[in-house]
Order: structure tokens, then sequence, then C-alpha cells
């Protein structure tokens, strides 16, 4: 499996997607199965998610050592701060480093949403403690490459909700890669100027790790609501809401216009030089391909087809 030191010097731009695990037994088959057909759309590698306060903790190491032993994905689990105690993340990092997994994707994580979170009961109240963590742990645990894990972490072009300080929320990103961190990954964004502006200020930060930008085509508009709840400071931008409003309202219509966009975002980003983008797909598989298929960026003979991941 590749570093990610390595990783984003191998393509001009990385593609890669973002699963969550199922809660149950025969739709994680599904889920599985479908992630050995996507592999032949050729990405560079795929994450795996947490659930809220660490809740499918025990379902995305499955998941994420069923596909590292039985595919060529290079798969790329969360790890969040939420719940975990010291031991409980040294176990689950020896886990992967024994099967080889070579990079994580590092998070403070969100808390679970029916109580009341006190983070000084947390072993790590930070990323930037995780990211540390994790790069002081590969060597005793005995990883197969002697650089240990790549670590990935989270930026917010449009802000982090929790940090409406700019200046300090730039200050807590650069302690994460003075920590350790390889690489960024940013939440969705459907503006790409936001992006950008926020790529140039992490270069004036002295912030020089790989930028992967976070695309996710709109799907319906009840999940563009749910999606505006999970992510708070997320911004649907006029011009795509007036394409919206122009259409019937239906899944179909409105799944049209956000693959649309999210296409022409691609594209954009793709001129402007950005080293990655990372699909946030919601297990659905039809919107990614679509993207693929006419960006002309896919590595594979046969796209796959279908809409979904039968999940």
């Amino acid at each position: 499996m590749t570093h990610a030191q390595d990783l984003f010097n191998q393509t001009p731009t990385s593609f890669s997607f973002e699963f969550f695990p199922p809660r149950t037994q025969q739709a994680a088959e599904s889920l599985y199965d479908s992630m050995v057909r996507l592999e032949q759309l050729g990405p560079s590698y795929v994450s795996v998610t947490y659930g809220a306060g660490g809740t499918t903790r025990e379902l995305t190491r499955d998941l994420v050592l069923r596909a590292q032993n039985q595919t060529g994905l290079n798969t790329v689990p969360h790890m969040t701060c939420v719940k975990q105690t010291e031991g409980e993340l040294r176990d689950l990092l020896a886990a992967y480093a024994q099967a080889g997994v070579s990079n994580i994707l590092a998070l403070r994580g969100d808390p679970p949403s029916d109580a009341e979170h006190d983070w000084g009961t947390e072993r790590f109240r930070y990323a930037a403690e995780l990211v540390s963590f994790i790069k002081d742990q590969a060597k005793p645990l005995g990883h197969p490459d002697p650089r240990g894990f790549g670590v990935g972490i989270a930026g917010f072009p449009e802000g982090h909700p929790g940090t409406p300080n700019r200046m300090a929320e730039m200050d807590h990103l650069k302690a994460k890669v003075d920590a350790g961190a390889d690489f960024i990954i940013t939440q969705m964004f459907f503006d790409n100027r936001d992006f950008y502006d926020f790529r140039d200020r992490c270069e004036l930060a002295g912030i020089r790790v790989p930028i992967i930008a976070g695309i996710m085509p709109v799907q319906s508009v009840p999940g563009m609501r749910r999606m505006s709840e999970l992510a708070l400071g997320m911004r649907y931008p006029a011009p795509m809401l007036r394409a919206l409003r122009r259409t019937d309202g239906s899944d179909e219509s409105v799944r049209r216009v956000g693959v649309h966009w999210a296409t022409e975002q691609c594209r954009d980003l793709l001129d402007h030089d950005a080293k990655g983008i990372h699909f946030y797909t919601l297990n659905k598989s039809g919107a990614t391909v679509e993207i693929y298929r006419t960006l002309g960026v896919s590595n594979s003979k046969q796209l796959l087809e279908g809409n979904d991941l039968g999940i």
C-alpha cells in the first residue's frame, strides 16, 4: 500500500471516495461487493468514516481490514478522539499496522448528539494530539513502512463551525500539520472560490502539505437539508439554488443539477491544479461514476453501471 508521502506524487491529481460502514451485516456485504466493483475506477484511496462518538468503531475496523486484505484498494480509516481510551486506540492502530494500512485520517470527531459531552474527560481533546500519538505509535507497533502511518486531517474552506475566529482556526490547522499531518482533506464545499482562498491562506500560514478538495454531488433537497445540519457553516451558492428552483423538485431532477454542478466544480479544480478530489459518496456510486465519465479521468476500461451501491 502507498504512504501519503508518496501517494500524492504518483499523479497530478488524486481521486478518492469516502464511505460509511453500514450497521447490518447484510448491508455491509452489499457495500463490500460494490467497493470491489468501484475498484475498477482506479481510485488513489478510499476512506471509511466513524460514527459520532466512535459508535461504528468495530464496523469501521472490520470493513477496513476486509478491504485491505481482500482487494487492491488503498484504504484510509478514520480515527477520532471521542470516547476513545489510549489503549483502545493503540489496539486499533496495532490491527491496522499488522494489516499494512498505510494512512489514517485523524479527527477530533463529533460527540453523540443525544448527550452533553465533557471534553475534559478525553485522553485526547484535540486532533493535533491524536496526530502526534499516531505518529509516535507506528514504530513500537512494528509498522512495515519505516515512516509509520501517513496521517491526514480535516480542513474547512468555509470555516470550522467550532472556531468562528478564522485566524485562530488557521493556527489550529497549522498545529496539526506541525504535529506530523501529511495531508488535508477538506469539508465539502460548493463554491470553488472558498477552496482557492483556503489554499492561499494555508500557503501564507506555512502549511505545505497537499490539500484535497472535498466534493459531494447533491442528490435531493431533503439530503441538502440534512447536510446543512451536519456540516454547520456550509453554504449553497445562489446560482446553485436558482438552478434547483428551475427544476420540478423531483429527486431525479435535483440529482441531475447536483451532478452537473459537481462536475463543473471538478473541471475547474483540475484546471487550477488541485492536488486531489475526494468524493463524499454517501455510499452511492452513480453520481461519482457520471462525473468520472464526463471528465474522462477514470483509469478503468469499463465504468460501472447503476445508480447506487445497493445499500
